[in-house]
């Protein structure tokens, strides 16, 4: 529709009756938006990213709900543009099986603090005590099964799903429930079979019922290598040569740990309503989204399906997900009620939390970054060879020194020089680096990723 002349001289002359602080207001939006915009735009430029899906919030301010680059490389169908595509999002799929827990722990069905075999009592736990809750942040020490050498075998093939637990249980446990944290994917297959046993439901149904119908996600929902859906993006994995048709997963697998599919849109939708009281009671909000220490005290960066961190001085809660064809970020800032969401069709480098990161920056500014004290101990008390259990891997880190610096070399990895944060703390980006005292000597060092908190044993000097 083209407006008249004598629309254009009202609508024009409206703007200049502004006062000069709204105007200032407006073109700083207009402004910021573009900006935003623009970063989305030189993102998907890179060959290995086909399309995004990009939301960006502040309060109940859509400064950005947008698609970018391609659904389909095949047939060159863009991503809508409206950001109604839907992909899988991977482990996001992890706070929503974390809030149907809790929604049952409400309901009076289910007990955190029960151990895991009052509810699958044919589970094997090698004698240990394992709550339900240390299944909710990779504190169980549970090996995680897409990190075992069957799990190949048998993830494009339709099995019983007690073929995956059996495989598992033979398994030994990784460390002592409640004295680490190794993420892994086995706890939440768990955590389904719960969801299912408790509420005499399948996953798929009750997370439709209770979880994405009430918020209002209909764009939502348990993802399907066979069924159509209209305005799904394709996936494409990433290799040396470039892009090519994703990888057959059958959804039997990833399950609670990974097999929800969703858009943009409504994972803005999701967040207003998670964050803002509309799904959680305040109590089990809370539990959500703290953080519990280790049974040594040692505080650790994951709650209940979701990180939470303040380590670059701004307190975000975030999750990302990744799987065959699709990667995923969400972020909440709750200091400034912002939400971003990035979904990308390819497995594709450098991954949606950095444009995520970088459009959340936008918005607030640069990050202040961590607050770093000197260190005035001894640093040759902490020089040595530090060794455990990691993902999926075994973890060296040996820690020299060069002048006043230490240099943390992982195996494998490169060296690292962080910066001394607090205490017997080291900090590197997002990872923290801890010595342990006990008994008057340090023997142990913690490797602190959010996703991860790797205890390791002093193994000599």
């Amino acid at each position: 529709m083209t407006l008249s002349r004598s629309c254009r001289l009202a609508l024009l002359l409206a703007l200049i009756s502004l006062p000069s602080s709204l105007s200032a207001q407006i073109a700083d939006r207009a402004h910021l938006v573009a900006s935003l915009d623009s970063a989305a735009r030189a993102y998907v430029a890179n060959d290995q990213v086909p399309g995004v899906s990009v939301a960006v919030v502040r309060g109940t301010d859509t400064l950005l709900m947008k698609g970018y680059g391609y659904a389909d490389l095949e047939w060159d169908v863009a991503t809508p543009a409206d950001a109604s595509a839907s992909y899988e999002i991977g482990s996001m799929t992890k706070q929503f099986t974390a809030t149907a827990i809790l929604q049952l722990v409400a309901a009076g069905k289910l007990d955190l603090d029960a151990d895991m075999t009052r509810y699958l009592p044919d589970y094997d736990t090698q004698g240990r005590q394992v709550p339900v809750r240390r299944l909710l942040d990779h504190t169980s020490g549970i090996p995680g099964y897409t990190e075992m050498p069957f799990f190949a075998d048998i993830m494009d093939r339709s099995l019983p799903r007690d073929t995956l637990v059996k495989l598992v249980e033979k398994a030994p446990f990784l460390f002592d429930p409640g004295t680490a944290l190794i993420y892994d994917n086995t706890g939440y297959f768990l955590l389904g079979l719960i969801i299912e046993k408790v509420s005499g439901e399948t996953y798929a149904d009750y997370i439709q019922k209770h979880v994405f119908d009430p918020v209002g996600m209909k764009a939502s929902y348990y993802c399907s290598e066979s069924a159509i859906h209209v305005d799904h993006a394709h996936g494409y994995d990433a290799g040396r040569d470039g892009l090519r048709i994703k990888a057959y997963l059958d959804q039997e697998w990833p399950f609670a740990a990974g097999s929800l599919c969703s858009t943009a849109r409504d994972l803005i939708t999701w967040n207003l309503a998670l964050h803002h009281g509309k799904v959680l009671a305040p109590d089990q909000y809370t539990a959500l989204t703290t953080p519990r220490p280790l049974k040594d005290g040692e505080h650790i960066r994951y709650a209940m399906g979701l990180q939470v961190s303040d380590l670059d001085g701004r307190r975000v809660i975030t999750h990302g997900g990744g799987i065959n064809g699709y990667l995923s970020d969400g972020r909440y800032y709750p200091d400034s009620d912002l939400t971003v969401v990035v979904l990308q069709n390819s497995t594709g480098r450098p991954g949606p939390a950095s444009l995520g990161q970088a459009l959340a920056n936008l918005v607030l500014g640069p990050p202040p970054g961590p607050t770093l004290t000197p260190f005035t101990g001894s640093l040759d008390e902490l020089l040595g060879q530090y060794a455990g259990p990691a993902r999926g891997t075994a973890l060296t880190v040996t820690v020299t020194r060069e002048g006043d610096e230490l240099v943390f070399t992982p195996k494998p990895g490169n060296p690292v020089r962080p910066k001394h944060l607090d205490g017997l703390r080291w900090v590197a980006g997002n990872t923290i680096f801890g010595f342990v005292r006990r008994d008057g000597k340090v023997g142990e060092l913690y490797v602190d990723q959010g996703g991860g908190h790797y205890v390791l044993k002093r193994t000599g000097t």
